[in-house]
């Protein structure tokens, strides 16, 4: 394993998930107790909670603790640097709109990768993607494969009726028009779509089979790093195209339909 010893993935995924849990207990009372808007990010419409930051403090408090060396990259608190060579990529509360909203479909996101924090040339060592209000924790580790309450994970190999996608829009009305015509152009391909709202639960239904495939631009490093882990360690493709814009397009699935989503996009470069 290039740069890692051989436990390392597995030692940090415990840490993962006793934090991935304690967080997401922390994101669902203060759910339960009422939601406090704290701010609004790249729109109006893009909100941020008084939850995403306090689950980011205890997340980045609990692995300082632990891992004293390690960097972090979070979305709510910026860039630690690392002297280990292990860094912390976290989303606190990914879809942050259908938590403010009480829709059960939002998620805790933590990953541990070695090397430059750039989703493109980092490695991605140890993934937890933990949905409290639905009670699920996915998880994998580098060579140690995806799971789900005890059961591998595997991505779909064959669509025959075709393929039941997901994927999502930016919060930037401007984009709008473009989004949707990336919808038009990949529906000859699709049996249905799906819009759920957080990319790490979108992720890792992908790594469970749930869905076919994934695809969406202008994704953040921390939507996406510990539901790569899921998928690749399922036995998908994850790529990133187009990553000189600013807003990179994502293409997860399972080899075949990963390149045949690849095409219809014309993201192959």
């Amino acid at each position: 394993m290039s740069g890692a010893s051989a436990g390392e993935p597995a030692r940090l995924l415990g840490l993962a998930t006793a934090i991935a849990l304690e967080a997401g207990a922390l994101a669902r009372e203060r759910r339960a107790a009422g939601v406090s808007l704290a701010a609004t990010k790249s729109t109006l419409a893009d909100i941020v909670t008084e939850a995403d930051r306090e689950v980011e403090a205890l997340i980045r408090s609990r692995l300082q603790a632990e891992r004293a060396g390690d960097g972090f990259l979070g979305e709510e608190s910026g860039v630690g640097e690392s002297t280990t060579g292990v860094t912390w990529v976290v989303d606190p509360i990914d879809g942050t709109v259908n938590y403010a909203y009480g829709i059960p479909g939002y998620s805790v996101s933590i990953a541990a990768v070695r090397g430059d924090v750039d989703p493109d040339r980092w490695e991605a060592l140890a993934a937890v993607v933990y949905a409290p209000a639905l009670g699920e924790l996915f998880s994998a580790s580098r060579g140690g494969g995806a799971w789900l309450a005890g059961q591998r994970l595997a991505v779909t190999t064959e669509t025959p009726a075709g393929a039941l996608l997901a994927t999502g829009f930016g919060y930037d009305p401007a984009t709008h028009d473009g989004d949707l015509a990336t919808v038009r152009g990949v529906m000859p391909l699709a049996r249905d779509l799906r819009r759920m709202g957080s990319a790490a639960i979108d992720l890792a239904y992908v790594a469970a089979g749930r869905l076919d495939g994934y695809f969406e631009r202008g994704l953040n490093p921390w939507d996406l790093a510990a539901g790569a882990l899921l998928v690749e360690e399922a036995g998908g493709i994850v790529s990133r195209f187009d990553t000189a814009s600013a807003r990179p397009m994502l293409v997860a699935a399972g080899p075949e339909l990963h390149a045949r989503l690849s095409q219809v996009l014309d993201t192959e470069k």
